[in-house]
């Protein structure tokens, strides 16, 4: 049984503006990020009419957008593009002027259309448009049989987070609105298509008889951005009663291995958060390119191959992406500004997850660990950077350049701080969850939040009020508290990176290979991540040692090798540059493809061999991991285009 919905309240904020809202300055009946006004009519459902051209790498698209006016006299409506070619617009089955705007340098581009009537306030209007994506949409990868796998068969891929999906269908591509969705999609016969949704169905397509059409529902409302599709040469293989996996051939038995603890975790994220309401929860681990190391969404989670490390050790990705069903999918922020009330959350049920199948002190021990990547975020921005506040500004920021783990750790750090201060962790995960309900199938901002948090805990204000709210939210750095987290699984990580941090050459020889085969996975990333958050490099000896003693170069679990070689290669190592290297264009999960690049592009010495392999594999990365790396390598993307 599907839980109440909450309806989405649209109606123009009261006069009365809260001290929160005044610190942020941030209008939130507008979206930084869009072209879209959610004060004047929103998206209802679209249906989707998708034909995937491998030939061209094009989708030839048709949406009918139902539309729902929020005035009197409404007659023109603006959605999100960029670099569509419109070829007609239809309203109600006739015909609708439309123009395209200027070009934005990340907003891409305004779809103006002008209805052939007026609306009332409440009515519903079909607005149909034909199009064509461009072959370099940010929201899609197009690989070739050589990228792939198999190497026999194309593949496609989107990611639409944060705005991106107006690259692949105009829309209202804000956070604040809502919608469902039904689609139909188009693929040659050898491809197996799946979406953000569940499946309905396929047939022969009436139109080419080398095609299949492939159809989908979602009927859940949910935001443009979590919009997804992916078409391959696809298996599948059941993990769970309500859970399959789907990927290549070559990877689907190891990802079914590495996955089946997948209705473990869902059962134990519905005993903390509520009722998981959307039905099919599926894992698509995607070719190596894929920029993140999951993606939630709905009914499909998308999952970096690199979790593929063989000893379940990095299964809290697939718990964060499980959280996101609740936290950021169901209850969503209203703009980007407000990114951390999605991963903050979303972070803290995933630890609490971990606390439910692990222990407290393994939530505490994930805990420490973020606090360390929160550091590293702070110190590659810059302390007094505003974007390393936990409320942004995007006024002419891109959200892929806020990207970082400040909305994850500071978020998580606030709640757990919270936590503490409010009567610990079952208490706090009971207004969790409270919040859950009250929000969900809605998109709020941090004043909402706030306000329910004072609500909720309404006998203990006096505790609220002497929190440093400006500080938390509005000011560049680390958080004000730094909470005292249970130290017992991180000790041993401290000692023995004591013992390396303080060792003379002499000392070298009372290392042992039994250091590190006493610590689980967890505690090896613990250690690895304590040296490099060090000023100054270990020596040269020391790491050299480190690989004759504990033969890190052996590690296959992503999360050790990238560090063991930034760290190889901040010690100026030579021979670990062409294995960073190596590492960094064998996938593309951004977390760790751009801090190789920046570690070998600041080894003076191979600085000119950084931006060689980048722009040698350039055209094999996602759009946006391309351009993000362009900017931390400091390449001129037009020049290096024609390079």
């Amino acid at each position: 049984m599907r839980a109440q919905r909450v309806p989405v309240d649209y109606r123009p904020c009261s006069a009365r503006r809260s001290s929160l809202s005044a610190v942020t300055g941030l209008n939130v009946m507008s979206d930084s990020c869009s072209f879209s006004s959610f004060t004047r009519c929103v998206t209802k459902h679209l249906n989707l009419h998708l034909h995937l051209d491998f030939d061209r790498h094009v989708i030839r698209g048709r949406v009918a957008l139902t539309v729902e006016a929020l005035e009197d006299r409404f007659s023109t409506l603006t959605l999100d593009s960029s670099d569509l070619s419109v070829v007609s617009v239809t309203a109600n089955g006739q015909p609708a002027r439309f123009s395209l705007g200027p070009k934005h340098s990340f907003k891409g581009t305004p779809l103006e259309i002008t209805l052939p009537f007026d609306l009332s306030r409440g009515q519903h209007v079909i607005v149909e448009v034909t199009y064509e994506t461009s072959p370099s949409a940010t929201a899609l990868q197009w690989l070739t049989p050589e990228q792939t796998a198999g190497k026999k068969h194309p593949y496609l891929f989107s990611q639409c987070q944060a705005h991106h999906c107006r690259s692949m269908i105009p829309c209202q591509d804000t956070p604040s609105i809502k919608h469902t969705y039904y689609a139909q999609v188009s693929v040659p016969k050898d491809l197996v298509a799946v979406m953000s949704a569940v499946r309905d169905g396929q047939e022969v397509d009436p139109q080419d008889s080398g095609r299949i059409i492939y159809r989908f529902r979602q009927t859940v409302p949910m935001p443009s951005y979590l919009i997804a599709i992916v078409a391959g040469a696809l298996e599948s293989r059941e993990i769970g009663p309500r859970s399959r996996v789907w990927s290549e051939k070559e990877f689907v038995d190891k990802a079914a291995f590495e996955f089946s603890e997948t209705e473990a975790m869902l059962k134990t994220a519905e005993e903390l958060a509520g009722p998981y309401v959307w039905g099919q929860y599926d894992i698509l681990v995607l070719p190596p390119s894929f920029p993140f190391g999951g993606m939630e969404n709905p009914c499909l989670t998308f999952a970096t191959p690199t979790l593929l490390a063989g000893d379940k050790s990095l299964s809290s990705v697939i718990a964060h992406e499980i959280a996101h069903s609740w936290t950021g999918n169901l209850v969503t922020n209203k703009t980007w500004e407000h990114f951390w009330l999605n991963e903050g959350h979303t972070v803290y049920l995933e630890r609490m997850i971990g606390r439910c199948l692990e222990s407290e002190q393994f939530r505490q021990f994930q805990a420490i660990g973020g606090w360390k990547d929160l550091q590293d975020s702070v110190n590659t921005f810059g302390a007094n950077n505003p974007l390393t506040n936990l409320v942004l500004s995007l006024q002419d920021v891109s959200h892929d350049d806020a990207l970082s783990s400040v909305p994850y750790e500071k978020g998580f750090a606030l709640l757990y701080h919270l936590e503490e201060q409010l009567g610990g962790p079952e208490v706090f995960m009971g207004f969790v969850k409270s919040y859950i309900q009250r929000f969900a199938y809605s998109s709020i901002t941090t004043e909402e939040w706030k306000n329910y948090l004072f609500a909720y805990f309404k006998d203990k204000v006096d505790i609220l009020n002497k929190v440093d709210w400006n500080a938390w939210m509005f000011t560049p750095g680390m958080p004000p508290v730094k909470p005292q987290y249970d130290t017992t699984m991180a000790d041993a990580c401290n000692a023995l990176s004591q013992r390396w941090l303080q060792a003379k050459d002499q000392d070298l020889n009372s290392f042992k290979q039994s250091d590190v085969k006493t610590l689980s996975s967890h505690q090896v990333i613990e250690f690895l991540s304590l040296l490099l958050l060090q000023e100054d490099p270990l020596p040269l000896t020391h790491v050299k040692k480190m690989q004759e003693v504990y033969d890190l170069n052996a590690y296959m679990n992503a999360e050790i090798r990238f560090r063991w070689l930034r760290l190889c290669v901040r010690s100026r190592w030579e021979e670990a540059v062409p294995l960073a290297l190596k590492m960094a264009t064998d996938q593309g999960r951004m977390k760790f493809t751009r801090p190789l690049f920046r570690e070998v592009f600041n080894f003076e010495k191979f600085r000119d061999e950084a931006l060689r392999v980048f722009l040698a594999h350039r055209a094999g990365m996602h759009p946006v991991t391309s351009g993000l790396v362009s900017k931390d390598l400091k390449v001129d993307v037009s020049n290096a285009a024609s390079q």
